[in-house]
């Protein structure tokens, strides 16, 4: 017996001692009635501390000694008058019905403590479940859960898959059942019903065997050895089918989760693929027709055709030839940056170096003089893959090139803000409409200018280039915006974070210091 237990027992003795010792003192002064009423109190007392059994006995034992002790005649058992034999029966009914009670309030209290017990361990299971990237890996809890809720030994079969007609390659047993506890708990899994003691369905069998149920599926089951002789086996079963259901659930959301996520990676396989395409079909027609118009112009009539002609054939060829370079470098760079796991090349770049080599690629092309460039002195060196930063301000450059006028300059700053690299490219073209400013880093998008342009119709290009700086942007953790200009043309804003995740920034900002 525990330390309360005693205590419990020390309080009902005190209560009948008090209530005897106040008989005794009062038997003068208080008719028989009145010294029942102590009697009543003190039964009602120790019925409070006492099990239900020793309450009954007890007062039963208590009542006969008040006969002894107080009811005429005295010292004997016998009882002289009918009201002295009523009062003693009523006193024994009433020590017994308030013993009742208190087994009752008990029952009840017990009930209601194991059912709190049950919510919480319920509630707790689902939190655990709920924050689970992968259930499967709690299966392991969860038989421990119910070994804890039943004293028995469990094992837990948990499927990794909805495929639940093999039971070896597709499923994760925790715990060692023998041939026979296998097979029931195969059965229990595909039929999806429980087994065993109390479950409507082999009840003969020694064991007891709980199916893991989702939605209108079963993705597991577990076998409680030896449950049948559990004392509270029927009050337990609903409660422990609940945590079992629980992890059906868990995993079938698991399952759904890892379905959507596959089907998302292949949808987004598929509107790359048709993406290649459309551009493959469509954009790539132009600049080839020009290639294989020229060349064909060249090799049948080249001796026909003057040192001029001949030179303006070769250039639309090599520029032709430079643009579907281009398309074809975006177009790839799209579709590797899109995959759900791209791997930059990273290291400490120079952003001189980088604006630097750009601008000398940049002049070679013939409208390329009139590009301008500034580079704030002294910029630390920042974390990039310095191959897709050089493709990001080609593009950019590209397009402030196409769209604005012949004459107007197109400008490249790289400055610092704040933990940021701000590479800005500007232009003085007619702009794009507002609505479009979002629209026209979406692939295939081109843009509506505010303005319209009353030279020769503009070729806009495949809409590829600033998807493509976009996504290069955020695969480095920046942002890539466009804004208009009050004096008129746009504005493309790319911030670059200095930091490369996990890394330390050099404590020198020479370029000459990078390794």
């Amino acid at each position: 017996m525990d330390s309360g237990g005693v205590w419990r027992y020390r309080f009902a003795i005190l209560s009948w001692t008090i209530a005897w010792v106040s008989m005794f003192a009062l038997e003068e002064k208080l008719d028989l009635a009145n010294l029942a009423m102590l009697m009543v109190l003190a039964s009602a007392l120790s019925a409070i501390w006492l099990p239900g059994w020793a309450s009954v006995v007890i007062s039963a034992i208590a009542v006969s000694a008040f006969n002894w002790s107080f009811v005429p005649p005295k010292l004997e058992f016998s009882v002289d008058l009918y009201q002295n034999a009523l009062l003693l029966i009523a006193l024994l009914l009433v020590n017994w019905i308030i013993a009742g009670l208190m087994i009752r309030q008990r029952s009840l209290a017990e009930a209601a403590h194991a059912l709190a017990s049950s919510e919480a361990r319920l509630r707790q299971w689902g939190d655990t479940l709920r924050d689970a990237n992968d259930p499967i890996e709690h299966a392991s809890a969860l038989r421990a859960v119910l070994k804890e809720t039943t004293g028995a030994e469990v094992v837990v079969l948990v499927m990794r898959s909805y495929d639940v007609r093999s039971c070896d390659a597709t499923s994760l047993q925790v715990g060692e059942p023998n041939n026979e506890q296998e097979s029931g708990l195969s059965l229990c899994l595909k039929e999806g019903y429980a087994l065993g003691a109390s479950s409507g369905r082999y009840e003969h069998l020694p064991d007891v065997y709980l199916p893991l149920r989702g939605r209108c599926v079963t993705l597991g089951a577990a076998l409680l050895i030896g449950f049948r002789h559990h004392p509270d086996r029927k009050q337990l079963m609903p409660h422990l089918q609940a945590l079992c259901d629980q992890m059906g659930g868990a995993l079938q959301r698991s399952f759904i989760a890892a379905k959507e996520h596959l089907a998302r990676e292949q949808a987004q396989l598929q509107a790359t693929r048709n993406a290649l395409l459309a551009a493959i079909s469509h954009d790539y027609r132009t600049p080839l027709a020009t290639i294989m118009g020229a060349a064909s112009s060249l090799y049948q009539q080249g001796d026909r055709l003057s040192v001029n002609q001949r030179q303006r054939l070769a250039r639309g060829i090599v520029e032709e030839g430079e643009r579907l370079a281009r398309l074809t470098e975006n177009t790839l760079q799209l579709a590797r940056l899109d995959a759900p796991s791209v791997s930059l090349r990273c290291d400490w770049e120079s952003a001189e170096e980088i604006v630097g080599a750009i601008l000398r690629r940049v002049r070679n092309r013939g409208n390329g003089a009139r590009v301008t460039a500034w580079v704030e002195p002294n910029l630390p060196l920042f974390w990039c893959d310095a191959i897709l930063v050089s493709q990001l301000l080609d593009n950019l450059l590209d397009n402030g090139l196409k769209y604005s006028p012949d004459d107007a300059p197109v400008e490249l700053h790289a400055s610092l803000e704040s933990d940021n690299l701000l590479l800005t490219v500007s232009d003085r073209g007619p702009g794009i409409a507002p609505a479009w400013r979002e629209k026209v880093f979406e692939v295939f998008q081109r843009g509506d200018s505010l303005k319209s342009d009353s030279r020769r119709e503009i070729d806009r290009g495949a809409g590829v280039g600033l998807a493509v700086c976009r996504a290069i942007a955020r695969a480095h953790h920046g942002e890539l915006s466009l804004r208009s200009r009050r004096e008129g043309g746009c504005l493309f804003e790319c911030r670059l974070p200095i930091r490369g995740h996990g890394q330390q920034v050099p404590d020198t900002n020479v370029p000459e210091a990078r390794k």
